[in-house]
């Protein structure tokens, strides 16, 4: 059995406050993040694979005049990030739902498009009926393209995210 990579950051911070966004006034355990600190972690955290192990050692300056914040500091990184692989998810999901609803669009457009193609075929040849045919066969695959985009381009990266989100929640703090 191949033993999982391991990846180690070391953060260091004045204070504890640092680590957080001052903006926001809700308590250490349901606090966001700092936008630097946040995307620090996860620019690092994206360069491993979603398999890796993830430790993450903070190293404070100045310790809180009481308690020992590690608690804090675990469960806040913890939350944050689960709450963001959540976000990410329900946006995968939604996604996806737009692009079977796309995809169901997309199909009934094409296969009007390729009646009316038949219909103006019937009707004769020349330069204009050609026209129209092409233009109308063209018209219907394009409506096509935004389904294809989310089904072969789109998602993977929000499931990336996903999963890098996941393993920094699960990261030893």
């Amino acid at each position: 059995m191949r033993k999982k990579p391991e990846h180690h950051l070391q953060l260091r911070v004045r204070e504890l406050g640092q680590l957080f966004n001052s903006m926001d006034p809700t308590p250490f355990l349901n606090k966001d993040l700092d936008r630097e600190a946040e995307a620090f972690i996860e620019t690092w955290a994206a360069e491993f694979s979603s398999d890796s192990r993830l430790r993450i050692t903070i190293h404070l300056e100045h310790l809180p005049a009481e308690g020992d914040p590690s608690a804090i500091m675990i469960e806040a990184i913890h939350n944050y990030f689960d709450h963001k692989a959540g976000l990410t998810r329900s946006e995968l999901k939604h996604l996806l739902r737009d692009g079977r609803i796309s995809l169901v669009i997309g199909i009934a457009f094409v296969t009007l498009c390729l009646i009316a193609v038949d219909v103006i075929g019937q009707l004769g040849t020349g330069a204009v009926v050609g026209t129209a045919r092409e233009s109308l066969m063209i018209v219907g695959w394009v409506a096509m393209w935004r389904p294809l985009q989310i089904f072969l381009y789109d998602w993977w990266p929000l499931l990336r995210l996903m999963r890098v989100y996941k393993a920094i929640s699960h990261a030893h703090v």
